[in-house]
């Protein structure tokens, strides 16, 4: 099969063996796989948890069609469409545990919409729910909330029943387009003023749950936009992994900070998150409620265009990578 890896020098593309299924596995011919940023970190030579090194099949989440399972897997069959966050994605086939994949939530949706989606689902319900406590009727401020992960986000908060969803961008064009994917306010978290601006939108109080995709120079701008008692819930660090840290404005406030990864999760840990998120949210996926904007999209051919897109940003949604 023909497959996208990190080679010697960079990108590579591979004549591989098709992978065997044990028997927790599903293998699927894969029509659509969708980036992350952190393809390129792999791509660059560096961990991704468990994932990377010489020959590392790149991507991250894929849809296509069931070929074979193992013995273990019951809730998919062979020739059954599905969706799934798993490595290996940019290959004409790739395998996963059987809890990373779903059926796709609709009849005749296209591969390359269902590609975008795992990641996003489940790295936002995990955060909002499992680790938020999100309930209806509170406020939340989702930090980067124009990458695909951000905008499911909003989403899902919106959905879910968050009275005020405050959604921030660096670039003004992507702000503005917050408010169709669920913000009821938008900040630039570059505005000094950004943590004045969501306590004035929540009546003096400050958001109850922040999701946070930047950390670096935004932390003491979160702590001071969560409401006394509130939770902010680390997710990435897109802004830098390291800055100051005012601990007693955290204490003053008395916020919960809680780090969330799925690298350090076992099988049966991520097994648990997806089963978690496909009960709350399957039926709005099915009514189509829950869904990604592609910003592009690339025949496998041009996968070296598609990185160097994913790199360069400046792009709103995601970008997707189709197999014929």
């Amino acid at each position: 099969m023909k497959a996208a890896i990190r080679g010697a020098s960079g990108l590579e593309i591979a004549d591989l063996p098709i992978p065997e299924p044990g028997s927790d596995d599903v293998l699927a011919r894969v029509y659509a796989a969708a980036l992350n940023h952190a393809d390129l970190g792999v791509l660059a030579g560096h961990m991704h948890g468990s994932i990377g090194g010489p020959g590392t099949v790149l991507g991250l989440e894929w849809a296509g069609e069931v070929v074979a399972v193992g013995a273990n897997v019951g809730h998919v069959k062979v020739g059954d469409r599905v969706m799934a966050a798993g490595r290996g994605a940019l290959a004409e086939y790739a395998v996963a545990d059987r809890g990373r994949v779903q059926p796709m939530p609709r009849a005749g949706m296209p591969y390359d919409d269902a590609a975008a989606l795992p990641v996003a689902l489940q790295t936002m319900h995990d955060a909002l729910v499992t680790h938020g406590g999100l309930r209806r009727g509170q406020s939340v401020l989702v930090q980067g909330a124009s990458s695909g992960v951000g905008l499911m986000g909003l989403q899902i908060a919106r959905e879910l029943g968050a009275a005020v969803v405050v959604g921030s961008s660096t670039d003004p064009l992507r702000r503005a387009r917050l408010a169709d994917y669920g913000a009821t306010h938008r900040v630039d978290s570059r505005d000094p003023h950004w943590p004045e601006q969501v306590r004035e939108v929540t009546s003096g109080r400050g958001v109850d749950l922040v999701i946070d995709m930047l950390s670096g120079s935004v932390a003491n701008g979160n702590l001071a936009a969560t409401a006394i008692g509130g939770c902010i819930v680390n997710v990435g660090r897109l802004a830098g992994q390291r800055a100051e840290f005012d601990f007693d404005l955290h204490a003053l406030r008395r916020i919960r900070y809680i780090g969330v990864t799925f690298r350090t999760r076992s099988a049966e840990e991520v097994r648990e998150v997806v089963r978690r998120m496909r009960d709350d949210l399957a039926p709005l996926l099915a009514a189509g409620r829950l869904a990604l904007p592609i910003a592009a999209r690339y025949p496998f051919a041009r996968v070296a265009d598609a990185l160097a897109l994913l790199g360069a940003k400046g792009f709103f949604g995601k970008i997707v990578v189709t197999l014929p």
